[in-house]
């Protein structure tokens, strides 16, 4: 199929230097506003790429489920390809498509496990059928049948019934703590705005315009 005839203009705001918070977090916790209040699906939903040990990069999507300026958080089961992978490589990238707004925000550093008691807390949060679920899952590993999940669903329930759900040993989170952020706002032919910060001494950025 030629996809060579499709086309999209951008050509709803620009992006200057004057308009950007000399902190990424800020600018990010920005950006992100404007895409939840926009009513995008999901704008937390962000791609996570890691590499293995022969060098393969893999990717996938995942959530965003908290930030600061320690850096962005993500939950996972720690026996999954994506975890075997940062463990080996902690480096990491992070791709935010708001394409209704035209934009697209990249993250590259290193990960790091959060701490137990930061994993409890958003563990205890979720639905408990995701409770459940995380005990449920031995997740990338291969499984014979969907019915194999769900006979092991009814298994958790009756083990917690009408107790808390614990958090599993195995699961837990990530921070992808930023060494470098992209902000990039779409433009007419092309000539899109794109401006990295990147660490310099202590906590300071470095703000730079890149060509599109």
């Amino acid at each position: 199929m030629d996809l060579g005839a499709m086309r999209q203009e951008f050509v709803r705001e620009g992006l200057d230097r004057a308009d950007l918070d000399p902190d990424p977090i800020q600018q990010f916790e920005r950006w992100f506003r404007q895409a939840n209040d926009g009513g995008l699906l999901m704008p937390n939903a962000m791609s996570l790429a890691t590499v293995d040990t022969d060098g393969q990069p893999s990717l996938r999507t995942v959530l965003l489920k908290f930030f600061d300026e320690r850096g962005f958080v993500f939950y996972t089961n720690y026996g999954s390809r994506k975890a075997r992978e940062l463990e080996a490589n902690p480096k990491a990238s992070l791709l935010f498509p708001w394409l209704d707004l035209e934009r697209q925000v990249v993250i590259v550093g290193f990960t790091e496990r959060v701490s137990t008691a930061e994993s409890v807390k958003y563990f205890l949060s979720r639905p408990r059928g995701s409770q459940l679920g995380a005990w449920v899952s031995d997740q990338s590993q291969i499984i014979t049948s969907r019915q194999m999940l769900l006979s092991k669903f009814e298994e958790m329930k009756r083990k917690f019934h009408e107790r808390e759900v614990p958090l599993p040993s195995f699961w837990g989170g990530y921070r992808v703590v930023p060494r470098a952020v992209e902000f990039w706002q779409g433009r007419e032919n092309r000539l899109h705005d794109r401006f990295v910060y990147t660490r310099a001494a202590g906590d300071d950025w470095e703000i730079e315009r890149l060509a599109p």
